[in-house]
C-alpha cells in the first residue's frame, strides 16, 4: 500500500472506532439511568413510557453499530480491493470514454453502491420501527420509493454528471468553478420546483382546512412578516408516526408543511409555538446561513477534486493509473474516491457544524417564547414530541455533542425557562 492508501485506511478505521466507542459510551450512559426516571423528568414522562423510550435508544443504537462496521468493511473493501479500477478499466473497454459513457459509468457505481445497504433499511423500517409501533409503511409503498428514488436519479443525475464532465472539455484547467456553479444553480433550481414536481411523487400534500388552526397559523405569519403561499398537512403517517414540519421552496414560493401526525400530537397553541420556532429559523437568517455554507462547501469539494484528479499518488493509492490532463476519463475516478472519502473527512467536522447548528436551535427557540409571549407552550411540545418519539431523554454529553444538531430536552427547557 502507497503512504495515503495507508492514511486513508487509518482514517476509516478511526471514524469506526470513534463511532463504536460513543455508541457504547452513550448506551453505558443511558444502562445507568434506565432503573427510574431522572429527576428533572419526573411529573413529565411516566415510568413506563420512559422505560420504552429507553428500550427504543439502546436498540437503535445495537443496530446502528452493526450497520456501522457492516458499512465501513463495504467501503475498505471497495477502495482496496481493485474493483473500482478494475470496473472502470471494464466499463471503458466496452462503452468507451465519451461523456455519456463516463456519466453512466458514475451512476452506475453508484447504483451499485447502494444495493448493500438496502438489507439493513428494510430491518430498520420492517423490524425495529414495527417493534416499536412507528412503522406504517407498506411493502409496495417501501419498494415504490425506492424505483422512484432511482429514477429520479437517472433522470436529473446522468444530466447533471454528463453537462459536469462536458464542462471539462469546455473550460480546461478551471472547469470546477464552472461545474460548482452549474451545481449550485441546479439545486437552487431543485428547490423552487421540488415542492410541486418531486415531493407529490412521494406523499400527498393537501391545504390546512379551514379553521380556528388555520386561522391561527396564518395570523402567525402575518404577524411575524413571514411569507408563505400556503399551510398545507402532508400525509407522513403514510409511512411512520414519527412527526415533523417544514418549510419548502424559496421567495414567494414558500410554504409551510406539516406533517398529519404532528397534527394529531399537539394542540393548537403549541403548534402556533413548533411553527414560531421554524419562522425564527427565517427571521434569524439561519437558512441563508446555511445556504451559504452548502454553497461554499459545493466550490470547495470541486476544486479539491479538481485538484486530486492531477495527483498521480492520488490515483495510485487506489489502484488506478492516472491518466493526466482534464479529459473526462481522467477526472471521473477522482470524483467517485472523492464522493467515498468525504464522509470520512466530514465526521471529524460534525461536532463543529453541530455546535453551530445547536446555537441556531436556541435562538430560534427564544424567538418563538417572544413572539408567543410565553415559553410553556413551545415547552409542553416538546417534551409532547420527545415522547411520542421516544427521544432519548439522557445522552451522553459527549456522545450529543458530537452528532446531536439539536440541543437536548432539558437544555432546551433550561434555556427557554
Amino acid at each position: 500500500m502507497t503512504p495515503f492508501a495507508i492514511i486513508a485506511l487509518v482514517l476509516i478505521l478511526a471514524r469506526a472506532i470513534t463511532e463504536v466507542w460513543l455508541s457504547q459510551l452513550n448506551q453505558r450512559h443511558v444502562r445507568a439511568h434506565a432503573n427510574e426516571v431522572p429527576h428533572a423528568f419526573r411529573g413529565i414522562i411516566d415510568e413506563a413510557m420512559y422505560r420504552r423510550s429507553v428500550d427504543y435508544t439502546l436498540t437503535k443504537s445495537r443496530f446502528g453499530d452493526i450497520a456501522g462496521v457492516f458499512d465501513t468493511v463495504v467501503l475498505i473493501a471497495v477502495l482496496f480491493s481493485g474493483v473500482l479500477p478494475w470496473a472502470f478499466a471494464r466499463f471503458s473497454a466496452t462503452l468507451g470514454t465519451s461523456i455519456p459513457a463516463m456519466a453512466a459509468s458514475l451512476v452506475a457505481t453508484g447504483i451499485a453502491l447502494s444495493i448493500p445497504a438496502l438489507p439493513f433499511a428494510w430491518y430498520a423500517q420492517f423490524k425495529l420501527e414495527e417493534r416499536f409501533g412507528f412503522n406504517t409503511t407498506t411493502m409496495k409503498t417501501w419498494i415504490f420509493d425506492r424505483v422512484k428514488g432511482l429514477l429520479l436519479a437517472l433522470l436529473l443525475g446522468y444530466p447533471l454528471i454528463a453537462l459536469v464532465l462536458k464542462l471539462i472539455v469546455w473550460t480546461g484547467a478551471n472547469w470546477w468553478l464552472w461545474a460548482a456553479t452549474v451545481v449550485i444553480a441546479f439545486q437552487l433550481l431543485l428547490l423552487l420546483v421540488a415542492p410541486a414536481v418531486i415531493m407529490p411523487l412521494f406523499n400527498k400534500f393537501t391545504p390546512l382546512p379551514k379553521g380556528a388552526l388555520r386561522e391561527r397559523l396564518f395570523a402567525l405569519a402575518q404577524r411575524t412578516d413571514f411569507p408563505t403561499r400556503s399551510i398545507e398537512v402532508m400525509d407522513g403517517s403514510k409511512r411512520s408516526r414519527h412527526s415533523n414540519t417544514f418549510f419548502t421552496g424559496l421567495g414567494r414560493f414558500r410554504k409551510i408543511v406539516l406533517f398529519d401526525t404532528l397534527i394529531a400530537q399537539l394542540t393548537e397553541p403549541e403548534l402556533e409555538s413548533v411553527l414560531a420556532h421554524e419562522i425564527g429559523h427565517y427571521k434569524k437568517r439561519h437558512v441563508l446561513k446555511l445556504l451559504g455554507v452548502s454553497i461554499a462547501g459545493v466550490f470547495v469539494a470541486f476544486a479539491a477534486i479538481a485538484w486530486l484528479a492531477r495527483q498521480q499518488w492520488f490515483y495510485r493509492a487506489f489502484g488506478f493509473e492516472h491518466q493526466g490532463g482534464f479529459a473526462a476519463a481522467s477526472v471521473v475516478p477522482a470524483m467517485l474516491l472523492f464522493a467515498l472519502l468525504a464522509g470520512t473527512i466530514s465526521f471529524w467536522l460534525s461536532p463543529f457544524i453541530h455546535t453551530w447548528s445547536r446555537r441556531f436551535e436556541y435562538e430560534a427557540d427564544a424567538f418563538a417564547r417572544a413572539t408567543m409571549g410565553e415559553a410553556q407552550s413551545l415547552i409542553h411540545a416538546l417534551r409532547k414530541l420527545s415522547e411520542k418519539n421516544l427521544n432519548n431523554l439522557i445522552p451522553h454529553p459527549l456522545y450529543s455533542g458530537f452528532y446531536y444538531s439539536h440541543p437536548t430536552l432539558l437544555e432546551r427547557e433550561r434555556a427557554l425557562q
